[in-house]
């Protein structure tokens, strides 16, 4: 399943140079375990218009297939990736942040606070992940086999179900 990918860390903090991102290059591992090439990635701040903006570019200008969030998924007053996110999607696949949430459950308290959304804008899937480095590798290792399987729906091909 050949395919291109983008990364998207959302962090004010961290976009100003406070610190390290260490979730981009953890999204970025399993967008490649997956067989997608990762083409792009961003390191923005928790802005609603931007985020918007970049979603948009890497699903319409650049036809990603897959365009993988980090960060802005919680209660706090900034975090607005899932309303950016909402905004520009076409159709919601809820399973899958019901799934990260659940793969988070056994190693957080805090598991039911996230508020990442996926679903499809277009040909390209978009999932939103918690910003903690450690979560988005227990998340992504319990749904990377239905990511991929999204991946061949999505792009209109036939599967085994």
């Amino acid at each position: 399943m050949p395919g291109r990918a983008a990364i998207i860390t959302i962090s004010t903090s961290k976009a100003a140079g406070v610190g390290r991102d260490e979730s981009g290059p953890r999204l970025a591992a399993l967008a490649q375990r997956l067989g997608v090439e990762v083409i792009g990635r961003d390191l923005i701040g928790d802005e609603r218009a931007q985020i918007e903006a970049r979603l948009r570019h890497w699903a319409d200008v650049e036809g990603c297939e897959l365009i993988l969030t980090s960060g802005g998924t919680g209660l706090a007053p900034t975090d607005v990736t899932p309303e950016a996110t909402r905004a520009v999607l076409e159709r919601e696949a809820p399973g899958i942040p019901q799934a990260i949430r659940e793969a988070s459950r056994p190693h957080t308290a805090h598991w039911m606070l996230s508020r990442g959304l996926a679903g499809t804008r277009g040909a390209s899937l978009i999932v939103n992940f918690p910003g903690s480095p450690a979560s988005i590798d227990q998340t992504g290792a319990a749904i990377a086999d239905a990511l991929a399987h999204a991946l061949v729906l999505i792009a209109g091909s036939s599967s085994a179900h």
